[in-house]
């Protein structure tokens, strides 16, 4: 209805003006864009309200345009690209409808598709956490609260990561007390264990209380061998990294950065080779980690400042669907790195700034599943006004920016853009934090870029009931939302969704990934996942899922299991009462073709369990579940 809509009205409307002077779209674009998209929601709500023929729409239009002075027709039909283009393909923010227990701050994407929320209390640092559960249809805006256990230390802005064991890794802290230590959270048992570290890898004196000791406000990256690649602010010895080996849950030295600073503020990406970027602080030298190799080597020099004078920040990067990685600004430069693809020197070139003299000095933004990148953009790092973008790639030779929507309404939310945080969901929208309970999640425009899609294939079962799946793309083409040094939220692993043919929604636990490389073609890579004990029997439409691009559906068959004792001269069968739709059947031989029949006792419910109580006749019988 969308789409005939304002069809009907541009076609009405090119008729009433022959010259059709669509320059003056251009000019009016930037500058209407807010009103239109306000106007464009109002139209399609009171259409939407409607019952329309075409015929009928096109009397109605064909009326409405010819009651209008020339004038008007001009101006409407300058304005028409702009409502389409905002009203077809615009993205839409919706609130969820149960707030969180308490303020939100860091949210990571666990492995079985809940989100992790770190609590954000009054005293601005805490060690509570929440998790988002979505509803049966897989709904994260329909989606429950529940308290996870809470962290041994208090931290704000840290390193964070998803081991690809499932677990999850912190380090440091820029406030509250874990700054010079680290811990891992199971979510299976949900505890965390704090993880020593061993003397001269960080140091440890932090007498003054303010943090300027250990990991602080480190940034850190998952290795190609499944390690935790950090650079803490204030290292033992100057300019080197630390490396935490999941395996072992222990900490060693790593590779001492090329220009033997350090990396505080600076912002990583992940390049298609496992590579790691960086602008090295604070200026406009570059260098990169080759893991191969173990070793940081030098690279191309930025064209333009990226690093904000006043408080040294940058905002968050990405690798961009073409290859590229993009850089967003504290100075509201953005800048473009083209890789080698080896260890020789790329190649950078200035982007376009981001309009209005907006900065990124602290800010979340999120690659999305139709390859642009929703940002959050401030006037200065101190602004409590917090702007919105998109930024896409594929414009020209450098991209635009092109405004959205606020949250919370209008242009604006009346938070610092460093108060934001985003996490890419696996249903292909964005979830935005601002240190509130109230949150809320973007559905960005259609179509889904084709490059991203995941493919299946294999899925095999193991010896532990658990199911082994292979196929490429899984980790996605890009490792998600971003920050910054202060919080990461990489999400560049596969996730697995099945859901059944009532349309409710069950996402499986994943683990021990092959892989954490991203735009990684046609190798394939793989990943286990789990078969829950409350998922119900039945057959069901599997797709894995990396950054909100999910692959194909393949059927997936879950069959209950039916236990058989003997109880003096009876038979005793029993099944799980989740499986809806099996029912019990015997047959006295299996001769094809075999007999099978229902005529047994009815079941009664026993814990959980259908349970049929038959006499033994004597007779030869075989009993299986069908559906």
């Amino acid at each position: 209805m969308r789409d005939l809509v304002f069809l009907v009205l541009v076609l009405q409307i090119c008729r009433a003006d022959g010259a059709g002077d669509e320059r003056r779209a251009n000019i009016i674009l930037r500058w209407t864009r807010p009103i239109w998209i306000f106007a464009g929601e109002v139209c399609l709500q009171f259409v939407q309200s409607l019952t329309f023929s075409k015929n009928a729409l096109t009397l109605l239009s064909k009326s409405i345009i010819g009651m209008m002075p020339l004038l008007i027709k001009r101006i409407l039909f300058a304005l028409l690209p702009l409502v389409l283009v905002t009203t077809l393909f615009g993205g839409t923010w919706t609130q969820l409808n149960n707030p969180a227990p308490g303020n939100v701050a860091l949210m990571l994407l666990l492995p079985d598709g809940t989100v992790m929320a770190a609590k954000q209390p009054s005293n601005g640092y805490g060690k509570a956490w929440f998790k988002l559960t979505p509803d049966i249809h897989g709904s994260y805006v329909n989606g429950t609260w529940t308290t996870l256990s809470s962290m041994q230390c208090s931290r704000l802005w840290y390193s964070s990561d998803v081991l690809r064991d499932g677990r999850v890794f912190v380090a440091g802290g820029e406030y509250g007390t874990g700054t010079t230590n680290a811990e891992v959270y199971d979510p299976l048992s949900n505890t965390w264990t704090e993880i020593p570290v061993p003397a001269g890898l960080i140091t440890t004196t932090n007498n003054d209380g303010s943090n300027n000791a250990g990991f602080e406000d480190s940034i850190s990256k998952i290795l190609p061998n499944g390690n935790v690649l950090i650079a803490p602010v204030y290292p033992a010895t100057n300019g080197y990294t630390v490396i935490f080996n999941p395996t072992s849950n222990t900490f060693s030295n790593g590779p001492k950065l090329f220009r033997g600073r350090w990396q505080d503020e600076a912002s990583w990406v992940k390049l298609p080779d496992d590579s790691i970027l960086t602008i090295d602080p604070y200026g406009t030298n570059s260098e990169r980690y080759i893991p191969s190799l173990n070793q940081w080597v030098n690279d191309a020099n930025v064209p333009v400042q990226i690093y904000d004078s006043i408080n040294d920040e940058i905002g968050a990067a990405f690798l961009l669907p073409n290859g590229n990685a993009f850089f967003l600004g504290g100075t509201g430069h953005t800048v473009i790195y083209t890789p080698s693809g080896n260890t020789n020197a790329g190649s950078w070139a200035q982007g376009p700034d981001i309009p209005s003299g907006l900065v990124t000095a602290d800010a979340p933004a999120a690659m999305m599943n139709n390859g642009h990148i929703l940002c959050a953009v401030s006037p200065d790092y101190n602004s409590l006004t917090t702007y919105f973008y998109s930024y896409e790639y594929e414009v020209g030779a450098t991209g635009q920016f092109v405004q959205e929507n606020s949250p919370t309404g209008g242009l604006t939310d009346n938070v610092g853009s460093y108060e934001g945080l985003m996490l890419d969901l696996p249903d292909g929208t964005v979830l935005y934090s601002h240190e509130n309970t109230d949150l809320y999640v973007y559905k960005p425009s259609n179509p889904i870029l084709a490059a991203g899609k995941p493919t299946i294939n294999s899925i095999t079962p193991n010896a532990d009931g658990s199911y082994h799946l292979t196929g490429t793309l899984l980790n996605g083409i890009s490792e998600g939302a971003a920050y910054g040094d202060d919080a990461q939220m990489n999400s560049n692993y596969p996730l697995v969704r099945l859901t059944n043919s009532v349309g409710n929604v069950y996402y499986e636990r994943t683990y021990n990934w092959s892989s954490t490389s991203v735009m990684t073609g046609n190798e394939v890579t793989a990943t286990e996942f789990t078969n829950s004990a409350d998922l119900p029997p039945g057959t069901y439409s599997l797709v894995v899922v990396a950054n909100g691009f999910a692959s194909d559906p393949v059927n997936f068959a879950i069959q209950p299991s039916l236990s058989i004792y003997s109880s003096g001269t009876n038979v005793v069968l029993s099944w799980p009462t989740n499986a809806v739709g099996f029912k019990l059947e015997f047959a006295t031989n299996l001769v094809s073709p075999a007999i099978w029949n229902t005529n047994l006792p009815l079941p009664v419910v026993v814990s959980g369990q259908n349970v049929v109580t038959n006499q033994m006749s004597g007779t030869q019988m075989f009993f299986r579940l069908s559906q």
